[in-house]
């Protein structure tokens, strides 16, 4: 009896130290992984805050206006120039009621999205009326953009003037709006104005760079004394570089 006693009073206490031995362990080992892997916790940390501190580059905020975020009444002006944009009276009048009112970004966003869509002669005028505005300052990128939208459209006159309004305000062409008013002036057929934008580039400040290079020695192959006078030229300020040359009698250069 009193065995049986002792024996039921120490269940409990075995029972107690059989959990103890399935538990503690468990417990352990869950610590042990974690001090064996340490980085798995702080790698998705890392994770989460390299995608929290991630930029693109470009502005926050309702400054920036994207090709989906352009406002309505920006919306409704481009649609309305694109209406009556072979009616100059009605453009006219247009211009006056809707246009004139837009603030800074929205008109911005007009001439940037006229740009997009090929619309160059409308855009041509919105950045003719930017330019009267009290906000405006001489600014190189629209300049830039505007020629290259013209230049690409083959509205070489009209690129041209622009040109000379550009460095009337003491703005200087970059090395893309060089090569694009350079393309634009042979695919219009007329490589000495080419050339002429060629010498000009030989001016400018900034150093050169390949690119203008390349697309008149292309554009050139049928005109071997004038591109003889490029390919010259690269030689020397690109030493390094390789200049291929077609079979002459393709291109009828004998």
């Amino acid at each position: 009896m009193a065995i049986r006693a002792i024996w039921k009073s120490k269940i409990p206490i075995i029972s107690t130290t059989i959990l103890q031995n399935l538990v503690i362990p468990f417990q352990k080992s869950s610590s042990l992984t974690k001090l064996q892997n340490p980085n798995v916790e702080i790698s998705s940390k890392e994770q989460f805050l390299n995608m929290r501190n991630y930029h693109d580059g470009r502005p926050r905020g309702p400054l920036w206006k994207g090709k989906k975020m352009i406002g309505k009444e920006a919306l409704f002006v481009i649609s309305g120039l694109k209406r009556f944009k072979e009616d100059e009276d009605n453009l006219n009048k247009f211009i006056k009621s809707h246009v004139l009112r837009l603030l800074k970004m929205d008109l911005i966003a007009v001439l940037t999205e006229l740009e997009r869509q090929e619309e160059v002669s409308l855009a041509l005028k919105i950045f003719c009326i930017i330019q009267k505005q009290d906000w405006y300052k001489p600014d190189v990128y629209l300049y830039k953009d505007l020629i290259v939208s013209l230049s690409k459209s083959k509205k070489m006159e009209e690129a041209m003037k622009v040109w000379e309004a550009m460095k009337n305000e003491d703005l200087f062409p970059d090395c893309q709006t060089y090569s694009e008013v350079i393309r634009g002036f042979l695919r219009y057929g007329s490589p000495a104005d080419a050339m002429n934008i060629y010498e000009d580039m030989k001016k400018s400040p900034d150093p050169p760079e390949e690119l203008p290079f390349r697309i008149l020695l292309k554009g050139l192959l049928p005109h071997p004394l004038l591109r003889n006078r490029v390919k010259e030229d690269f030689e020397e300020i690109f030493p390094d570089r390789h200049i291929y040359d077609p079979p002459e009698e393709i291109f009828g250069m004998r």
